[in-house]
């Protein structure tokens, strides 16, 4: 194998290598680390990123990005709790109609797809960037789950709803169990589908998919709602593991989601990328907070460290450009 060659196969499992190289040295470091429950604790934490990233995937891989992820986990969350909690009033019906743990996660999937879609209609309808876009939608959401729980957690939400987060399934725990079915489900619409292979496309070079015939918005739409979806899948995760839905869920959780996307080696630029990098991106992310914590690293050089992680990635995505040009 030539040197060329050897670096395009570095460039090709470098997240491997760098989450192989992290699992080994927090293993020296710590002997808590590589325990059956820590390591179980370290994929329950990491599901709910994962939903996060994949959606978060899918949109820069159109060549867009989704700055409102975490607002749209604690809507969709908050509107799930409060109707299984307290129903829904129509007092001009005299009316109030209970819900189930079915109906309350079917609400709040349709919150995020109807957030998602929003997202998708003012990147393409409208001609927003998608940081504006989804800037306004990460305030509009935000406000909106103040509004509904009145800034007041709702807790309380039973043990049948409880155990999304907090259940097991062989052993596993049922976040885990969610989490890969829907790896599953991306890989096959990203490598299995003609909407995947458009959705590179147009990542790649919106103007040409324009020329050759593409529905270049719809696509578009698609992904942002498909991303409101996944991100309320997340909050019914968290909501669910933690019995209770607050206003401020969610908080910050957009920059891990983009952080495991682009360490797991997709492009800002769109059009460049894969589901499997993401997983990996989200373990390396998900490794390093659990072995920083077990280290008892200050959670402030915590933010340090990740930040710096992020800045090598895009580095390296960078210099792995310029080379292919």
């Amino acid at each position: 194998m030539n040197r060329q060659s050897l670096t395009v196969q570095l460039r090709r499992f470098q997240s491997l290598l760098a989450l192989v190289l992290m699992v080994a040295a927090l293993s020296a470091a710590s002997p808590n680390f590589l325990t059956v429950d820590n390591t179980l604790n370290v994929l329950r934490q990491i599901s709910i990123n994962l939903c996060l990233s994949l959606g978060m995937t899918l949109v820069i891989l159109s060549g867009g990005i989704d700055l409102s992820v975490g607002s749209v986990l604690a809507l969709a969350g908050a509107v799930a709790a409060g109707l299984l909690k307290n129903g829904l009033a129509l007092p001009s019906l005299n009316l109030l109609i209970q819900v189930t743990v079915p109906g309350a996660i079917v609400v709040g999937l349709g919150v995020g797809m109807v957030l998602g879609w929003a997202n998708g209609v003012a990147v393409t309808r409208f001609k927003l960037p998608p940081f504006v876009a989804t800037l306004g939608m990460l305030s509009i959401a935000r406000g909106l789950t103040m509004l509904w729980t009145g800034g007041f957690p709702v807790t309380g939400l039973g043990d049948d709803f409880g155990w999304l987060g907090t259940g097991h399934w062989l052993g596993i725990p049922v976040p885990v169990w969610i989490s890969v079915a829907l790896v599953g489900a991306c890989l096959l619409l990203t490598r299995r589908t003609p909407f995947g292979r458009h959705l590179y496309a147009v990542g790649g070079n919106e103007r040409a998919a324009t020329l050759s015939g593409l529905a270049v918005n719809r696509i578009k739409i698609m992904v942002y709602l498909l991303g409101g979806a996944l991100a309320a899948v997340a909050g019914l995760l968290v909501t669910a593991r933690l019995d209770s839905a607050t206003p401020n869920a969610g908080l910050g959780y957009e920059l891990d989601s983009i952080a495991a996307v682009v360490i797991g080696g997709t492009s800002l630029a769109g059009g460049r990328g894969s589901i499997l990098g993401t997983v990996l991106g989200c373990l390396i992310i998900g490794v390093l907070n659990n072995g920083l914590f077990l280290l008892n690293v200050s959670p402030f050089w915590q933010q340090v460290v990740k930040g710096a992680v992020i800045l090598v990635a895009v580095a390296a995505d960078k210099a792995g450009s310029r080379r292919d040009h």
